[in-house]
């Protein structure tokens, strides 16, 4: 965000907007954007907020019936900023557990495992992980900063998803100047999701990526269809470049191993 103000400052006769999109991960840095634009009265600058909010999207996916999920990993950088007590709901209310993971493998395969250590003891808890990054209240200042330019939303639109109540930000009226929303004439334009495109449904853990008929077909990362395999980071995209991995490891595995002269190792394959 902070380029495109300095794009702002060196071309002082033409409008710059910022698409501002993410969770509450990217939010901090788009309302301290608007913070300094506002302490330089830059008035030929403004964002587009698309900021989404994590926990109503955890909240409509636990209160849709068709879905019967067992606990969640939750987000590492969405909780660097919101901390662990916004999930306490998760074990509370719908008796889930959840463990806060980080990114690297070993985090992962960390959280996975004590994810079924409380499925396994019978408990529903909030457990953190990623401690060395993620503290039980967050990020103190960029929540702060959060709330001083954004409100939340009465309802937002989710590709894939459709209306969650009360999941997206918009810029307050106290920084309507840097709204683009106010600022344009912006056409309330729906794009509605292809007609074989199952990301909904893969959103929500129902469909695998592969049970979707365009998947690696019509549908590649070089012409996504679907909203799960335009991001790097989507389901979709993400069995794409792995699961013929996994298909060729499952495979290799399954082969009978060749006869030889030499004695076999312990597992019963051979050494080629």
């Amino acid at each position: 965000p902070l380029d495109s103000l300095q794009i702002a400052r060196d071309n002082p006769n033409k409008q710059v907007v910022f698409f501002a999109l993410g969770f509450e991960t990217t939010a901090p840095s788009t309302a301290f954007t608007i913070l300094q634009a506002a302490a330089e009265k830059l008035h030929n600058f403004s964002m587009f907020s698309n900021h989404v909010l994590v926990i109503p999207a955890l909240k409509a996916l636990l209160d849709n019936p068709d879905l019967q999920l067992d606990g969640f990993v939750g987000p590492g950088h969405v909780s660097m900023v919101i901390g662990t007590d916004p999930y306490e709901f998760i074990s509370q209310q719908y008796n889930k557990p959840i463990v806060v993971s980080g990114f690297e493998p070993l985090d992962i395969l960390q959280s996975i495992w004590m994810l079924l250590q409380q499925l396994v003891e019978n408990r529903c808890e909030v457990e953190n992980q990623y401690n060395r990054i993620v503290q039980k209240s967050g990020n103190i200042v960029a929540l702060q900063a959060i709330n001083k330019v954004f409100a939340v939303r009465d309802s937002f639109d989710w590709r894939g998803l459709g209306d969650i109540l009360y999941s997206g930000l918009q810029i307050k009226p106290e920084y309507a100047q840097f709204d683009a929303e106010l600022k344009f004439t912006i056409p309330n334009l729906k794009v509605a999701d292809h007609k074989a495109c199952k990301c909904g449904e893969i959103l929500k853990g129902v469909l695998k990526p592969w049970e979707c008929k365009v998947f690696g077909t019509a549908c590649t990362p070089e012409t996504p269809i679907g909203t799960c395999m335009v991001s790097s980071e989507g389901a979709c995209a993400a069995y794409y470049k792995y699961g013929r991995l996994s298909t060729i490891a499952k495979r290799t595995i399954t082969q009978k191993p060749k006869i030889t002269q030499e004695p076999l190792p312990a597992c019963g394959f051979s050494s080629e």
